[in-house]
This record gives structure tokens, sequence and C-alpha cells, in this order.
């Protein structure tokens, strides 16, 4: 696993990569690259020419080329499908990262300046983080930097392939829901925060200060769900204590868990920086959980190969700088 806690910090792995060309490379056609990953993709020859925009023949005396090169057919028919032989499974990952790699190499800018200079980030990160964290970068951002533009996508099941891939700038989540895919990846903590409970200042049923933990279970409860198909971290902890709240609402966004509490009998566990800069604040009653909570830790993840890019390096120093001072 790979672990950056500073963007100064040097992945060992890129200080053993510091060598002088070898005879092998200086000898390899590297034209064929871009046809080997094509055809490692779509295991079939006239499909992977289309893919790069060259013709069938083209593709063909590539493939025979490069059955030369590791003198090994690479791809051989299995009734009317292409399967890849051992040795073309195991340059998928090397091929991908090789190409990942020199693309980032070719659009590069060797010095980046915030004030003229264009670019156009990509960050995945849920509501919850656009709101706390990325909206008022955005307000930093169009001063000192006013031709540089943020795409927030969410967070998916698809996003630790998409940062394989080196489609996204930043990934940004909670480390706790980090899947191994994600760990390896370069990272570093941005901030916590807590869960607490809230219901509508209103509510009949809550007096008190602290949620007692019949009602945990008793009062109907919003759930938030994460990405599909998983479970919000503080869901994953109530489970682990055997806790079952009464769900009688499910919601994909986080931000809207607040604006569904005033004038209801629900209760939802909030995160608390969000709940207090909430316009909704003094409609509700701030509630201490019955039962210990674990904090998340808000953690931003990138590609090794945006690791010494200026512009990449300017936005995750910004990013970090904000999130110190949240």
């Amino acid at each position: 696993m790979l672990v950056i806690d500073g963007v100064d910090n040097e992945p060992v792995f890129w200080q053993d990569a510091r060598m002088d060309v070898s005879a092998t490379l200086r000898r390899a056609d590297l034209n064929l690259v871009v046809p080997l990953n094509a055809l490692l993709e779509h295991r079939h020859v006239t499909r992977a020419a289309e893919s790069i925009g060259i013709g069938q023949p083209a593709m063909s005396a590539a493939l025979a080329r490069l059955r030369r090169m590791f003198d090994d057919p690479l791809l051989v028919r299995n009734g009317r499908v292409h399967e890849l032989t051992p040795v073309a499974q195991s340059l998928v990952e090397p091929v991908h990262v090789a190409l990942t790699g020199l693309e980032q190499l070719l659009v590069t800018k060797p010095h980046f300046d915030a004030a003229v200079d264009t670019h156009t980030f990509t960050v995945v990160a849920s509501d919850y983080v656009t709101v706390i964290l990325l909206r008022p970068l955005l307000e930093r951002l169009y001063a000192e930097a006013p031709h540089v533009a943020v795409n927030v996508a969410p967070v998916s099941g698809a996003t630790a392939a998409e940062l394989d891939h080196a489609q996204v700038d930043l990934v940004i989540m909670p480390g706790e829901l980090a899947t191994p895919d994600l760990r390896r990846f370069p990272q570093r903590a941005l901030f916590t925060d807590r869960y607490i409970a809230a219901v509508w200042n209103q509510h009949r049923e809550v007096t008190g200060e602290v949620l007692d933990r019949d009602q945990l279970e008793r009062l109907r409860y919003v759930r938030y769900n994460a990405a599909p198909g998983g479970a919000a971290f503080v869901d994953i902890q109530l489970d682990r204590l055997g806790i079952r709240p009464n769900v009688a609402l499910s919601t994909l966004s986080f931000v809207l868990v607040p604006f569904l509490l005033p004038g209801t009998s629900l209760f939802a566990f909030v995160h608390e920086r969000l709940v207090r800069t909430s316009p909704l604040r003094r409609e509700l009653k701030i509630l201490e959980p019955p039962v210990p909570l674990q904090p998340l830790v808000e953690t931003m993840y990138w590609h090794p190969v945006f690791h010494n890019d200026p512009a990449h390096h300017w936005l995750r120093e910004r990013i970090a700088t904000l999130a110190a001072n949240l």
C-alpha cells in the first residue's frame, strides 16, 4: 500500500525507477504500445483498429510484430471469440500504467500560473464534501484562478477504476469507506467530522439533550445510502452494535437529510459540520448519540502520475489549506 501524508513525500517505487534507458527499450518500437493496448482491451483486430483510427490491415501487421516481439500469439481464437494468452493477460496492467504515465507526461506543463492558466479538474466527492469544502474552495479559486474550473462527480462503484485510469484528478471520501483499490493510491487526510443526531425542534417525543437507546430503535429514521449498494459509515457502525433503526425514508443525498426533519417525527444522524452550517439550524434540535460513534476522516486520493504535475500540486495544496482551516 502506498500512503503519502504530505505532497512533498516521494513514493519509494519512483526512486527505484530512476535508471538509464535500457538496450531493450532502445531497440523497441514504441509505436506498437497503443495498438497493443487496443488489442488487449478489445480482443478483436477489427474493433481494436477502429478504436484507434487505423485500418484493419495495419492492426493485423502490428499484431504480427507484437507476436514476434513477445514470442507469443497474445490473442488466440476460442470458438467465435478471441482470448488473451497468459502472457497477454500479464501485459494488461503494465501497458495501462505506461500509457497513463505517457499521456500525463505529454499534457503536463512545466509551470502553472493560477492567475492566467486555464485548467479543468474533475473531483469525485459526495454532496456533503461539495457543500462543506468545495463550495468555499471555488469562491477562493474565483479570485485567485479565474480560468480554473472544477467538475464534481459523485462517488460510485466505478470510482476506483476511474482513478486507476487517471480519468479523474481527485477522489475525496471518508478513509474508513475507501476500498483496498483506493487505499493503494497516494493520499492525504483533510479533515475530521463526527455524527450527531438531529430532530425537529418541536419533536413531541424527544425532550432531552441525548437520544436514548430505545428512541434510537423506535423513532422513524432517515437513512442516507452511500454509493449505490453501499451503506453510510454511521449505519455500518449501528449494525456492528446490533442496532436496527426503524427506517422510514432513504435518500442518496446527505445534504438533503436536514431538510427532511422539520415538521416531522423523523430523526437522522448527520455530520456535525453540515448541520451547524445549515440554514435550517434553528429548526433542528441537536442530540448526542446514546452509543459511541467513530468519527470519519475525509481523505483525498490521487493517481501517482499527477503527483508532480504543477497544476495538480497547486490544487491539492489549496484544498489541504482550506480543509485545515475549516
